[in-house]
């Protein structure tokens, strides 16, 4: 930790080895990574401010970010919730898809590597470190393959040439432990470390629920069927919706350098390379090696660790014998073939040309004199025109006037089209979508196909379109509506025949009307102008004339009896004379006998 006194703010050193000060390979590189480092313009990566070598080794002035990193976080027993892994996983995935996308490969995605601030933020550090320390080991007689063994990718552990793929592996590894405090198939030695990873897939516990597959498909064995970074990103987000919001992350916060942590735990460095080396036979051979003694790190530390400059000294005073030594070997092992096998054609690493279209592709091929070999495949995420892949795959050396093999995206698979015959319509549109194809819906009237069923469909089975086509499916709605005509007036008999010529099944009421002769259709049910569907039953309403009671003879009788035997009858009396319950009727109006409608006022005179 320091203050820049000039812009007035607390920021983090790095100094590199002093050993490193006198390897030219590596400060050429330093120096590059050191530039690209510092153009990283992301809120998930640490910030480079300035870089430069003074006498104590190169040295870097880094974006100071007080929540420790997630090694601390985890040395002090802390464990993340499936909740905190979606989050720091995102935040890191982004970052890895914003430096792949700009050619930046991490190379050493580790615990100790992702950091954050006093907020909980999480910067991934020492993004160009890993390759310019690359360059420095493969000086050394054995070389060297860059990356911690304890998070290397299989492609990694073979020696392959490693893209961002391998970032993403790595970070499936962070991730687990993270979670369960445990590195996957972490053995006692480097040798079955190594050796499981390429025989099997990163296994991810149960205990992790939604984000199983996602880790899953980002640990796979074979890097071009693993997911980049930002499908990772995506999925992890997608997950994190699906989580309870993550509780406060329990930062570490950062320590003073304590001398017996200047040398990193996990070290930027991997075994090197012996011939055969995954070999059950021989690999057995170096199993009982130390493993401090097979790894030689160069340890990265925040300040001066001033106790160890004597053994610096001596280190210094070896290196030249020990580079003599090398060089020997080289000559004699190498010399004799060295003009015959090109050994001395200068050596370029490929350039990225994922997503480049060969236009392209060849245009950045032509300054390191690399030539091209185009191949087709389909592929479903990668556009038409475009490179899927290459081989060597970017970044790996290649001397020139060799041929870069590229697979060029000749767009998703084309789509068959399925047998849609005695299907409804929702299955119909569900094997089509099974297929990468749209269903197009074109309704028409069938009398005699039931509705929804699949009448026909446009391209025919067996025709092939792009993903994404339109199939027209021409579907029955069913048989067209019938609408109810006005028939007020006429008999029944012909109303019916209408009816039931029109696929209706007529019912027949009879009804009273003060207004439509006996035997005359009143109306319908439903009503005139409505629409029915096929098979539908109508009910015929069929005058029986006025509703006619005759007034019955009341006279003779008690008041009170007279009103009921009226009321009864669905007159509505209306009384005259003097009050009370012994009054005796003496007469109506109408006269009893005469046919009234129901409901009407007879008048009832009592004495």
């Amino acid at each position: 930790m320091a203050d820049d006194v000039v812009l007035r703010r607390r920021v983090a050193v790095k100094v590199l080895h002093a050993a490193l000060a006198e390897d030219e390979a590596f400060l050429r590189r330093f120096r590059a990574e050191a530039r690209s480092a510092a153009g990283l313009n992301h809120p998930n990566i640490m910030r480079v401010f300035d870089w430069g070598e003074d006498d104590d080794g190169p040295f870097l002035v880094l974006e100071f970010l007080g929540g420790g990193s997630l090694r601390d976080l985890l040395d002090h027993g802390s464990r993340l919730s499936p909740s905190q892994a979606a989050l720091v996983g995102v935040e890191a995935a982004r970052a890895l898809d914003y430096a792949h996308r700009r050619g930046i490969v991490h190379r050493d995605i580790k615990p100790a590597n992702l950091l954050f601030d006093d907020e909980g933020r999480l910067c991934i550090a020492d993004f160009g470190l890993a390759r310019a320390l690359a360059e420095a080991a493969a000086t050394e007689p054995m070389g060297a393959l860059v990356g911690t063994v304890r998070y290397a990718s299989p492609e990694q552990a073979r020696g392959a040439s490693i893209d961002g793929r391998g970032d993403v592996y790595a970070l499936a590894l962070v991730l687990v432990e993270a979670a369960t405090g445990r590195v996957p198939f972490a053995s006692d030695t480097t040798i079955a470390t190594l050796m499981a990873r390429t025989e099997s897939p990163l296994p991810v516990p149960d205990d992790l629920g939604p984000l199983v597959p996602a880790l899953t498909a980002a640990g796979t064995i074979d890097p071009d069927s693993r997911l980049d970074a930002a499908t990772l990103a995506a999925q992890l987000t997608e997950i994190a919706r699906q989580l309870p919001p993550p509780e406060r992350l329990p930062l570490a916060g950062t320590s003073p350098l304590d001398a017996s942590r200047a040398v990193d735990s996990d070290p930027t460095q991997m075994p090197p390379v012996r011939p055969r080396l995954f070999d059950r036979e021989t690999a057995a051979a170096y199993d009982d090696i130390d493993d401090q003694e097979e790894i030689l790190p160069i340890p990265l530390t925040g300040g001066r660790a001033k106790g160890k400059r004597r053994q610096v000294r001596a280190r210094r005073r070896r290196w030249p014998l020990v580079a003599v030594l090398a060089l020997v070997v080289a000559l004699l092992l190498g010399g004799g073939v060295a003009v015959a096998t090109g050994a001395f054609v200068p050596s370029h690493p490929v350039p990225n040309l994922v997503g480049d279209t060969v236009i392209q592709a060849r245009a950045a091929l032509l300054t390191s004199k690399f030539k091209l070999a185009v191949a087709h495949a389909f592929d479903e995420k990668t556009e038409k025109g475009h490179i899927i892949r290459t081989s060597p795959a970017a970044n790996a050396k290649l001397k020139e006037h060799r041929t870069v093999k590229a697979t060029v995206s000749d767009g998703p698979k084309p789509r068959t089209v399925p047998d849609l015959h005695n299907t409804l319509v929702d299955q119909a549109s569900r094997m089509l979508l099974d297929v990468g194809l749209i269903a197009k819906i074109n309704g028409v009237y069938s009398e005699d196909i039931q509705k929804g069923a699949v009448i026909s469909w446009d391209p025919p089975t067996g025709k092939t379109l792009d993903k994404g086509a339109t199939v027209t499916l021409t579907v029955s709605n069913g048989a067209q509506p019938r609408t109810i005509s006005d028939w007020r007036g006429q008999s029944y008999d012909v109303v019916a025949q209408h009816l039931t010529e029109a696929a209706l099944k007529p019912v027949r009421k009879d009804v009273f009307d003060d207004t439509i002769p006996a035997g005359q259709v009143v109306s319908t049910t439903p009503p005139a102008g409505s629409q029915v569907a096929k098979g539908s039953t109508v009910t015929v309403n069929v005058s029986k004339g006025p509703d006619l009671v005759p007034v019955p003879n009341v006279i003779g009788m008690r008041r009170p009896d007279a009103v009921a035997a009226l009321q009864q009858a669905g007159l509505a009396p209306k009384v005259f004379g003097p009050d009370g319950p012994k009054r005796t009727v003496i007469g109506t109006n109408p006269p009893a006998g005469t046919q009234v409608p129901r409901g009407s006022t007879v008048e009832v005179d009592v004495l």
